[in-house]
């Protein structure tokens, strides 16, 4: 995930769990507050009771990648932060994880479908 969708400094993560509304499920929790700027930024936060740096590392990776293909359903304008609620999401199959990020955003309205083009009707 590019550098600019990213959410770096901690006020911002704070900022997000502050002002925010939360949505879970059994693997993810989300914080949603509209964001600053026109982009869409995300973090991601996974607490130690996943494990070692090792753990931690490897499900920050998996859930990173989940979100970073779904970007282009998101709508922009927000911060989102991701918070992994258990080591489970390490052994989880990869598209668990994305059923899981899919799931979240739709609760929380930022599930954009795509416009499918018309086909014109020959006549």
């Amino acid at each position: 995930m590019k550098r600019s969708y990213r959410l770096r400094r901690p006020d911002q993560f704070r900022r997000a769990r502050r002002e925010g509304r939360s949505f879970s499920t059994a693997l993810l929790t989300l914080y949603v507050v509209a964001g600053r700027r026109r982009k869409t930024r995300c973090g991601f936060v996974v607490g130690k009771h996943v494990g070692g740096a090792v753990e931690r590392n490897r499900a920050k990776r998996r859930v990173r990648e989940a979100v970073r293909l779904a970007l282009p359903m998101i709508a922009s304008g927000y911060d989102l932060v991701f918070v992994v609620r258990g080591s489970t999401v390490i052994e989880a199959a990869f598209p668990a994880i994305q059923t899981s990020v899919e799931q979240l955003l739709r609760r929380a309205g930022l599930w954009n479908v795509p416009a499918v083009p018309t086909t014109a009707m020959i006549q």
